[in-house]
């Protein structure tokens, strides 16, 4: 064993044992005994190593670092580990590289000087550690935000960057919270019946959207993703936060426009329907308001003619009254379509007068009276005797005509209609109130619509015409007509109508 000839036997036995690699150098760096772990390690026959130097199992471009660290020991002549704090690599003899952790040991013998230095391949702890780190990278600069929070305290153990740069805290003030502290929403009961799915093993996996509140006070929308862990024989559990704020805006945006394309598709082909439907609806319109009256004239007329004897008097007078009506009825009719044609050709030609107000809500309520059912009432309008108008007195009858039946007709037996009115700014507010069906509030948008009418009415006579006659000649006389509805309570009609011809 050339110079170690002496000892070569001791040190062969005793280096055997250990699974460490053994190198010895002398002071000129030159290899003068390996054992067979350092063989293996660096890929060597067993002698080959002996008589060459050590440069021979360092990589190329560490060979310089390696000479001054080599000169830095030798000053110092100590046994230590080499290259603290440093990644050291070694060279198998087909030129690979992998990661080595040495320790030197110096030692004289026949008065030369030896360094022994022990060698173990780290490469797996190496790989380990590079894992590790590459993990705790992702960890710590991930976007997202990342907690782990005890599972029973709930204390957070442990934050990245991004959830300290989104929430606002410290990690030192962190560790002193719990997911509590930035979940406004939660208190402690229900936060645990929340995570509990979790933490007893029933789902791996737990995903919900919540808010987050920052050390500012302002709150944001996420969307949270939690599973168990252990960390150091510690059950824990690890959420991964995903800021939603741009998300929710988006689909708010993308709703909203697929809402607002939806309406507008709607509102065309609504109009289109209308449009191919206006005549055929028309026909059965008429067909059916004219059809029906003239029926009950036929049969009361009918009935009539059979009652001769004086005793049957009453009965006579009561089909008499129904063919009144009926008769009134169709006229109605046949002025609303007359209406129709004028205001559609610009026919209508208004004559204004100065009239009292008071003169046209008799008549309309006298009329009124002969359509009323079992128990109904109208409350004359109080203080309306001093009004007087410049206004058009037939289409002011026409308008209140139309609301005053609209009332009657949609309200039950035993209901009172209310009539008010009150001048103020040169103006004349007039409200009519019923008690009756009301308006369904999705169809409240088309009640002015011509020949529109109601779900809830439609057992019920009528051409749907009537409003849209009131709100076309308020609009030429610079009046308004709004109302406000609720279903199975009644309606109020507001119409208001400057006093003075302007």
């Amino acid at each position: 064993m050339n110079e170690f000839t002496e000892e070569g036997n001791v040190f062969k036995i005793l280096s055997e044992a250990i699974s460490e690699g053994i190198i010895v150098v002398n002071k000129d760096q030159i290899i003068v005994a390996t054992n067979t772990s350092a063989n293996v390690v660096f890929g060597y026959e067993d002698e080959e190593l002996r008589g060459q130097h050590l440069d021979v199992l360092i990589p190329t471009n560490f060979r310089k670092n390696h000479h001054h660290l080599v000169s830095g020991y030798l000053k110092k002549s100590r046994k230590r580990q080499m290259g603290q704090n440093q990644d050291l690599y070694g060279c198998r003899k087909d030129g690979s590289q992998f990661p080595i952790e040495v320790g030197l040991n110096p030692f004289s013998m026949y008065d030369k000087n030896y360094t022994m230095a022990l060698v173990i391949d780290i490469s797996v702890r190496k790989k380990a550690e590079q894992e590790l780190k590459h993990w705790a990278n992702i960890f710590n600069e991930s976007l997202n935000e990342i907690y782990i929070f005890d599972s029973k305290t709930l204390f957070f153990l442990d934050v990245n960057k991004g959830a300290l740069k989104n929430i606002g805290y410290s990690i030192q003030e962190l560790r002193e919270m719990t997911p509590l502290d930035i979940k406004p929403q939660f208190n402690r009961e229900l936060f645990y019946e929340k995570i509990a799915p979790v933490i007893d093993g029933t789902i791996d996996k737990l995903k919900f959207n919540s808010y987050h509140q920052r050390k500012d006070g302002s709150t944001y929308p996420v969307e949270i993703h939690l599973q168990k862990s252990i960390i150091s024989n510690k059950d824990t559990l690890v959420a991964i936060i995903l800021d939603i704020t741009e998300q929710e805006a988006y689909t708010l945006k993308l709703e909203q426009t697929v809402t607002n394309r939806t309406r507008q598709l709607e509102e065309a082909l609504t109009k289109e329907k209308e449009l191919n439907d206006l005549k055929t609806k028309f026909l059965s319109l008429v067909s059916h308001e004219f059809k029906t009256p003239l029926s009950g004239i036929l049969t009361s007329a009918t009935l009539a003619g059979k009652y001769t004897k004086e005793t049957q008097q009453d009965k006579r007078e009561k089909h008499l009254k129904t063919i009144k009506g009926k008769v009134k009825y169709l006229n109605n009719i046949i002025n609303d379509f007359l209406s129709i044609e004028r205001l559609e050709t610009g026919k209508v030609t208004y004559k204004f007068s100065n009239f009292p107000l008071s003169k046209v809500i008799n008549e309309v309520i006298y009329d009124a009276n002969m359509l009323l059912k079992e128990g109904q009432s109208i409350e004359y309008p109080e203080n309306i005797d001093a009004i007087f108008i410049d206004f058009d007195e037939k289409i002011l009858e026409l308008i209140l005509t139309n609301l005053i039946n609209n009332a009657v007709k949609y309200s039950s037996e035993t209901s009172t209609i209310y009539i008010s009115a009150k001048e103020e700014n040169n103006q004349l507010k007039i409200n009519i109130r019923d008690e009756g069906i009301g308006i369904p509030e999705t169809e409240q948008k088309f009640i002015f619509n011509r020949y529109f009418r109601a779900e809830n009415a439609l057992l019920d006579q009528g051409t749907g015409i009537g409003l849209n006659i009131v709100k076309t000649h308020l609009e030429n006389l610079g009046g308004t007509i709004t109302f406000k509805s609720i279903q199975n309570q009644g309606s109020t009609f507001t119409v208001i109508i400057p006093t003075a011809n302007s």
